[in-house]
């Protein structure tokens, strides 16, 4: 029987360790702080289920466009703020509540399929040997193959330390009993901008502080742009082409000091500056696994590091941090040394989602790709404001863009910005993956009204497109 030994319980590892022990493994989980790892425990799971709650009190506050007129049973006038407000101490105890019982649940199944679980850190002794540091002592495992998926913690700057009660990383947002009364984040990445996004939902007076002339400066800009005019309609400030040089406490709040000079005050700091590989101390080098300067563990699309019988998978390879991309690697890695099919990892697949409000999922080519001349693709890009189920539910902002081969019309990409863009996300994925024309998928029927249709009819003005590149001899 193979021994498999994974240093990381999560989505990288836990994953890999169900697959492993139904391809007859023998599996060992090396996890320190909890099975689930960061993803479940203080960054995916939390933050959406935070979201989950801001999303809601978006659509309350959209409520009266619907004709839904907001007073008191004694005809008072009144304003969303007065009758709904948020308790941020029970938010946050549901917020950790999930995730803990989400870490229970993945134990119980890792147990049941007889993994075993080891509470500790571990670290690599030699390519086949792996050592854990334990509550009682050190533990050693012999590995015929070994996964490493120890994720990442958030970046800090030198002069704006955490201290876990005004100025905090995103792992430790979820210890606030109060709503912030100015939230300073800074960061416009997809953590910044998701926490600016939920907390402004909630009531809270949010600054946004961005190197860049826009928020998410690596997302589809044309969808960056539609958030940014909505975060700035509802009030977030956004300080743009800054750079926080310090955060410290000031009595009851925090100066946060930008490189020009100037100073942004506020009530609470999020830093959302980047994050850090997990991967120091853990024998890797003398193992002969190669890292990159900036500490991410170099791995090949079937998740094989340098070193023969070592594989990494997450985000402390640096390929892609989302955990269904951490959990596709620590799959593939079990498929691939314990002998089953295996395919590539394949990033032109990947769908992602950014959770703000209105949400932005991706998939395959992007604009960015276009414009630079890596891929010749037409693209559709179609507000949603012409939907007629957008029209009924109030929404004003978003749209949905395809991106298709001129000649064969194949679907290579698509943007959608919409609430629930998640979920919508679904039928380009497909089309992307299974190679399908812009006729094909228009000519599958979706419902009416949907924001669905908006996808079918983009590929309809697709096929326009098409035709006259043809014609053109293009």
């Amino acid at each position: 029987m193979t021994r498999v030994v994974i240093i990381g319980g999560g989505p990288g590892g836990y994953e890999a360790a169900l697959v492993g022990r139904a391809l007859g493994g023998e599996v060992t989980l090396i996890e320190a702080t909890g099975v689930g790892g960061a993803a479940v425990l203080t960054d995916c799971v939390p933050s959406k289920t935070l979201i989950a709650t801001a999303e809601v009190m978006t659509t309350i506050q959209g409520s009266e466009k619907l004709g839904l007129v907001v007073g008191r049973a004694d005809g008072d006038p009144s304003t969303i703020e007065e009758i709904v407000t948020v308790d941020l101490a029970a938010v946050n105890q549901r917020v950790l509540g999930l995730a803990s019982q989400q870490s229970r649940d993945i134990t119980d199944r890792l147990r049941r399929e007889g993994v075993e679980l080891v509470e500790g850190r571990g670290r690599m002794d030699g390519p086949n040997r792996v050592v854990a540091e334990t509550a009682d002592g050190e533990r050693t495992f012999e590995a015929d193959a070994v996964l490493v998926a120890t994720g990442t913690r958030p970046r800090m700057l030198p002069d704006a330390q955490p201290d876990g009660e005004r100025i905090l990383t995103w792992q430790q947002l979820y210890t606030l009993t109060e709503l912030p009364e100015r939230l300073i984040v800074v960061g416009s990445g997809v953590t910044g901008a998701e926490f600016a996004s939920a907390y402004d939902a909630l009531g809270s007076d949010v600054v946004l502080v961005s190197s860049r002339d826009q928020v998410l400066p690596g997302e589809d800009p044309d969808a960056a742009r539609v958030l940014q005019e909505v975060m700035e309609r509802r009030g977030v400030g956004i300080v743009g082409r800054s750079r926080a040089a310090s955060a410290r406490r000031v009595g009851d709040g925090v100066e946060v000091g930008l490189t020009d000079g100037r100073t942004i005050t506020g009530s609470h700091c999020l830093m959302a500056v980047g994050s850090i590989p997990n991967t120091s101390d853990m024998g890797l080098e003398e193992a002969g696994i190669a890292v990159t300067e900036s500490g991410h563990i170099t791995v090949d699309r079937v998740s094989r590091t340098s070193a023969r019988g070592v594989y990494a998978a997450g985000d402390c390879t640096g390929v892609l941090p989302l955990a269904s991309v951490a959990a596709m690697q620590g799959r593939i890695a079990m498929w691939h040394t314990l002998g089953d099919a295996v395919a590539p990892l394949d990033l032109n697949r990947v769908a992602s989602n950014v959770f703000t409000a209105p949400e932005i999922a991706t998939v395959g080519v992007s604009q960015a790709d276009v414009t630079e001349g890596r891929v010749r693709a037409t693209a559709v890009n179609l507000p949603l404001r012409t939907n007629a189920r957008a029209k009924m539910q109030g929404i004003e902002d978003g749209f949905v863009k395809i991106f298709s081969l001129p000649r064969t019309g194949i679907i290579v990409g698509g943007v959608v910005v919409a609430p629930s863009a998640s979920e919508l996300i679904h039928p380009l994925s497909l089309a992307v993956a299974e190679r399908i024309t812009v006729d094909e998928f228009a000519g599958d029927f979706t419902v009416y009204p949907s924001l669905s249709g908006s996808l079918a009819e983009a590929a309809r003005k697709l096929h326009r497109h098409i035709d006259v590149t043809r014609a053109a001899g293009d």
